[in-house]
């Protein structure tokens, strides 16, 4: 299924310009730990399938939904028989639409949508993802426009569930209260995304939320699920990925370019999310270094 692996780095190909693929895969093969910028969605249909993202072993059973954002590593491991779905995006696509981005933040690493655990949400997903695959692979008139909308539906029936008041923030009893938390702590994510490659302080973020310093960053990583310097640095990364491949930059002009105050703070945190270096990145990309 993997049809281009230049080391860790897995080249999604579409076809005809649409930025959907989806596989009816049914391999006996696993595939090594990799990465892409596409988003992906699998969901079993005929036996298990398992999968490890985040360094953590994640089993599925038929109907099981697993969702892994774009740039996570991961390997996938398959039985001697079975067939699954394999869905994977361009998520770009989304991030110009009002709030996906901050809250495709919140699946990271990785979501599950067990069948036993979440029958309504589980059920709203599944139908959609099987209606989604019927198209994409129908020769109905305007189906790209109609897949783009499935898609969009999907993630909009998933990010309404997931931010729900019960599930960010459970010990609080005043729903005003917790309204309150998730307007503001979204505003937080949107201005980091707008701003990521400016100097940002904590202090500025904290006054932005009206909390405390130190209740901020509570409120924050449990919001989120991460730290809001990690959340700061993924997106000058996702930044920087995209002056990396301009033949033109140099790899100090692109730290600088993305709010990295040195060149080996860049180098470091790079790795430390593509597990490569800056310029390894440029190379797999047909670029030299600069």
């Amino acid at each position: 299924m993997i049809e281009s692996l230049n080391g860790a780095k897995e080249t999604v190909s579409y076809r005809d310009h649409f930025g959907i693929r989806i596989y009816l895969n049914q391999e006996a093969e696993d595939y090594p730990i990799h990465w892409h910028t596409a988003a992906e969605v699998i969901m079993p249909i005929e036996n298990n399938y398992s999968a490890v993202v985040d360094d953590t072993r994640i089993f599925l059973n038929p109907g099981d939904i697993l969702i892994i954002p774009p740039g996570e590593l991961h390997q996938l491991f398959a039985p001697e028989t079975g067939k699954r779905i394999i869905m994977q995006f361009d998520s770009t696509l989304l991030y110009p639409l009002n709030g996906f981005d901050s809250t495709f933040h919140l699946l990271r690493p990785y979501i599950i949508i067990a069948s036993h655990q979440d029958q309504e949400l589980h059920g709203a997903l599944r139908p959609l993802l099987l209606e989604l695959m019927d198209e994409y692979f129908s020769r109905s008139l305007l189906k790209e426009a109609s897949a783009y909308a499935m898609l969009i539906q999907f993630f909009v029936v998933l990010g309404r569930n997931y931010m729900r008041l019960e599930r960010r923030f459970p010990n609080r009893k005043s729903q005003k209260q917790q309204h309150k938390y998730i307007d503001k702590l979204l505003e937080v994510c949107n201005y980091i995304n707008e701003h990521c490659t400016e100097e940002i302080q904590v202090e500025e973020l904290a006054d932005l939320a009206g909390f405390s310093k130190f209740h901020f960053m509570r409120l924050f990583k449990q919001f989120v699920g991460m730290s809001y310097y990690n959340y700061l640095n993924q997106h000058r990364i996702m930044h920087a990925e995209k002056l990396l491949i301009d033949p033109n930059l140099s790899i100090m002009e692109v730290a600088m370019s993305s709010g990295f105050g040195s060149l080996p703070t860049f180098n470091r945190v790079f790795k430390n999310y593509k597990k490569c270096t800056p310029s390894d990145y440029k190379l797999l990309h047909g670029i030299h270094k600069v």
